[in-house]
């Protein structure tokens, strides 16, 4: 079995490593035939071998990494680790304007704030561990490369493991653009940056996504100076223009440089420091001198050296496996989920998709991944949530709709708590009080985007939630006077006017 290292190897990072691939772990003995192989234990991959282990299936669980993938490892739980951190850094800043004298020379302590985070990080691993795994769920867990050997056989370092039903969810990783110079010049990516313990004095991210955005906004309240690179004109492309404007204000408020409608064309290394030329709208390439430089341009896949081709499994190098809407693939034996086949690159998404996979590969299910309602959020702050439908895919599928939104300065929490630049958005079918769909931008529009998710799924209208009762001041009040637009809308002059005939009857 491969030795794993995960940097730097501090006592945090032991215990993560004796969770996830512990350095003694023994492959057990094979089974005859498994009712299902797992190839992957990311979260997809952790929670279908939890859930159909838990319901009595024989399931072998094969990781050749890390146990608990991208999320644990390089992704949900250290960067939001960092991610609060950083925010305590700005709070403090900021203690002035709440009546509050921060001390004196007060710094962030960058290689603290990184310790905190694998020490969180080693905490949660707990729930991922091998061991746990094997006891609680009754899961082989075998640790190494697996390959597809056949349409119903996989091996792992020798091993055949027979199946009647497998699961792909290898996961993906950061993508790496074709950018003259970058590999020579050395980068980081999401699997890499949280291995830093010294602070990058001047940071350059590429790629304004997501993750980009995340850890740009960390990263400068960690006390970098940080340029984001981006090729279109504003930052989150994939939310609604005047969400994403409120981010971008905030970034340039705390003094990231945005270099938008730009495009990195080559790096150089030179001395210490790393040239990162761009150009602008086309325009000649100007030189930006930086320490580190942090791509997050997309994922690819994790597609190659499984033997998919053995598995009579259909798969794109960039689109990864091809499945159905049930998420089976073109072996009827062989499903998939998580970040290898789904658009959705959410671990929430990988968790909903494993849930489908056991009920239509063990038990007869019809689960349709198109039937889900699913929410997403960008952690910067304000923090970007949605659900369902934007305005832009109700008309493109020919969708009228009728939009509410709320701006968070009529809220008096986000006032008070000095948040009030953001809004609550809900689409509504027209002349319905039907959700669509809804966009939350505020300090914690994560945990206010399920109030609307959970409408959606039960089918409760606004008018079924003019009925909540919410404690005040909060912000998530926000939500309830869309209930109270909702309501005056209907208020038409007619309605008017026959209830005021009726309080006449009434004096």
């Amino acid at each position: 079995m491969t030795t794993v290292r995960v940097l730097p190897e501090d006592e945090h990072n032991a215990r993560l490593v004796a969770n996830v691939h512990p350095p003694d772990w023994r492959n057990p003995e094979p089974a005859g035939r498994y009712n299902l192989v797992v190839v992957g234990a990311g979260t997809a991959g952790l929670v279908t071998a939890a859930v159909a282990g838990s319901l009595g299936a024989r399931v072998a669980l094969v990781e050749r990494h890390l146990m608990g993938g991208d999320c644990l490892n390089v992704g949900c739980v250290p960067s939001k680790a960092v991610i609060r951190s950083a925010r305590r850094a700005a709070e403090a800043r900021a203690a002035a304007e709440l009546g509050l004298a921060p001390p004196e020379g007060a710094e962030p302590d960058f290689a603290a704030a990184m310790r905190r985070m694998r020490r969180v990080r080693a905490q949660i691993s707990d729930e991922d561990a091998a061991v746990r795994y094997a006891r609680e769920f009754g899961v082989d867990v075998f640790l190494g490369q697996a390959r597809f050997s056949g349409p119903d056989a996989v091996q792992v370092d020798g091993t055949t493991l027979r199946f009647a039903r497998a699961v792909v969810a290898s996961g993906g990783r950061a993508a790496e653009p074709p950018i003259e110079g970058l590999a020579e010049a050395g980068y980081l990516t999401n699997e890499t940056l949280f291995e830093l313990t010294e602070r990058p004095a001047r940071l350059a991210v590429i790629g304004g996504g997501p993750i980009g955005c995340e850890m740009a906004q960390a990263f400068r309240r960690l006390g970098s100076e940080v340029t984001l690179f981006e090729q279109t004109d504003h930052v989150l492309v994939r939310e609604d223009r005047d969400a994403a404007a409120i981010v971008q204000r905030a970034f340039v408020s705390e003094g990231i440089e945005l270099v938008l409608e730009s495009q990195v064309v080559r790096v150089e290394r030179k001395g210490g420091e790393k040239l990162v030329y761009f150009t602008r709208q086309g325009g000649p390439p100007e030189p930006r001198g930086v320490d580190a430089i942090l791509v997050s341009a997309g994922r690819r896949p994790n597609v190659e050296d499984l033997g998919l081709e053995a598995a009579e499994v259909e798969y794109d190098p960039r689109r990864g496996v091809v499945v159905d809407d049930r998420l089976r693939t073109r072996n009827p034996r062989i499903y998939a989920a998580g970040d290898v086949c789904m658009s959705w690159k959410f671990t929430h998404a990988a968790d909903a998709a494993a849930k489908i996979v056991v009920q239509n590969a063990l038990f007869f299910g019809r689960k349709k991944v198109s039937d889900l309602v699913m929410p997403w959020c960008t952690y910067t702050e304000p923090e970007i949530a949605h659900v369902g439908l934007y305005e832009r895919d109700a008309e493109a599928r020919g969708i009228a709709l009728d939009t509410i939104c709320i701006p968070l300065r009529e809220n008096n929490r986000a006032v008070a708590d000095g948040e009030e630049d953001g809004f609550v958005k809900l689409h509504l079918k027209r002349g319905t009080d039907r959700i669509l769909g809804g966009t939350i931008v505020a300090a914690h529009a994560g945990e206010m985007i399920s109030q609307v998710g959970l409408a959606m799924v039960g089918k409760l209208g606004l008018g079924t939630l003019q009925s909540v009762i919410y404690p005040y001041p909060t912000q998530s009040e926000a939500l309830k006077r869309t209930t109270g637009v909702y309501a005056r809308r209907r208020l038409t002059p007619r309605v008017r006017r026959l209830f005021a005939f009726w309080m006449r009857l009434r004096r």
